[in-house]
């Protein structure tokens, strides 16, 4: 058992900053508020003037998936052909990339990481603890969501080597056309799928799955995009979200009336394409004001996943309350990749994923003091040290 004593709490479930305890056993959060008596057996850390909030969660990266620009360990990206949603991002994920090492030393214990926006369909995402004994034990769900892409991206990836999608209205066609032909096979499966003789196809076989509840993550940044995307996903009735969303504060009434979930980010760096060109960090207050659910993210390695925080920060400055922003890098993340059952919150019953921070999350210069993960402590900052050594589970 673990307790975490006198910690200035942020649950992200009622309580929020105020004084109390968190008791971990078996990897799992058993009581939150005032541990007293201490139980025996029980190793203590004294929390008292420090912030303790849930583990960071990115909800949208692809850590794991990248090597550098001319390595060969590049597998983010399939580009033979725009739509295989039969891949699995969790078949190319590189278990000790370093950057999860990183991710651990900045509070970031969970993240969604799967294939990049080449491809309008490009395969499923998996959600992993960024440490853990071993791969196993980290995977949270080896398929949560099925990754989709609009606009620049699979345009010109496959444009400029004169093949389809050249045009915006190719994308969308291709997508449809995918999403007819899987609800068809969905159809036939269930009534023909125990006949020997059923023509079994593997990428429909995945992709059916959107209807029958796997959510579907959508790249999308400028207004007509986002647009695009969600007229699609209400003609297939999909569970979505909008991925990056830069424009989407500039289509606000679109997102209320259809009850968009999205992902902003990474809004920290410059506006590296024509459709980021409206980026800005004013889009969460305007989010947040609309009663929109949102989360923010880093698409790491693209921006580097010890960003997060800065980001966030740079959102308040421009308007974004501090509890919401907490909410995006925690719960508002879990609940838009399916995992708020598991990770986001410090509540009984989740995993014991917990932040205890010597410098609070927001500040300029903030500071982890100790990561637990699965109830394990993944890094102890010493005292003076930097955030650069650490200790691994």
């Amino acid at each position: 058992m673990l307790l975490i004593k006198n910690g200035k709490l942020i649950t992200m479930a009622g309580i929020y900053e105020q004084t109390g305890d968190i008791l971990i056993e078996n990897g799992k959060i058993s009581r939150v508020g005032n541990v007293d008596p201490v139980p025996a057996d029980c190793e203590v850390i004294d929390a008292a003037g420090r912030v303790v909030t849930p583990g960071l969660v990115d909800a949208h990266c692809h850590i794991g998936l990248w090597g550098t620009a001319s390595s060969a360990e590049m597998d983010g990206n399939e580009n033979t052909s725009p739509a295989l949603p039969g891949l699995r991002g969790i078949d190319a994920l590189k278990w000790n990339d370093a950057t999860f090492d990183v991710a651990v030393r900045h509070g970031v214990t969970t993240v969604v990481t799967g294939p990049g926006s080449s491809n309008i369909i490009g395969g499923t995402f998996t959600a992993v603890k960024t440490a853990g004994k071993n791969p196993d034990s980290r995977v949270i769900c080896q398929e949560i969501c099925m990754k989709m892409a609009l606009g620049e991206n699979p345009k010109v990836n496959y444009g400029r080597r004169n093949m389809a999608p050249k045009t915006r209205m190719m994308s969308a066609a291709i997508m449809r056309e995918q999403l007819f032909r899987a609800k068809e096979y969905y159809r036939n499966y269930l009534e023909h799928g125990e006949d020997p003789d059923f023509p079994f196809d593997f990428h429909m076989h995945s992709l059916m799955r959107v209807f029958d509840g796997m959510r579907v993550k959508i790249h999308a940044h400028q207004a007509d995009d986002i647009q695009t995307a969600i007229r699609i996903a209400n003609e297939f009735h999909l569970r979505f979200s909008i991925e990056h969303c830069t424009d989407g504060y500039l289509i606000i009434d679109d997102l209320v009336r259809n009850h968009v979930q999205c992902l902003l980010g990474p809004t920290v760096g410059g506006k590296g394409k024509i459709e980021a060109r409206n980026k800005t960090f004013e889009a969460g207050q305007i989010l947040e004001n609309a009663g929109i659910t949102f989360g923010l993210i880093t698409d790491a390695p693209f921006v580097p996943i010890e960003g997060q925080l800065l980001q966030a920060a740079l959102y308040v400055k421009n308007g974004l309350s501090r509890e919401m922003a907490l909410k995006c890098l925690t719960i508002n993340n879990a609940i838009i990749t399916d995992i708020d059952s598991r990770v986001g919150s410090l509540e009984p019953g989740k995993d014991a994923d917990v932040v205890i921070w010597d410098v609070e999350p927001l500040a300029t210069l903030s500071q982890v003091g100790i990561v637990i993960i699965d109830g394990q402590i993944a890094y102890r900052r010493k005292a003076g040290e930097s955030n650069v050594d650490y200790q691994k589970l």
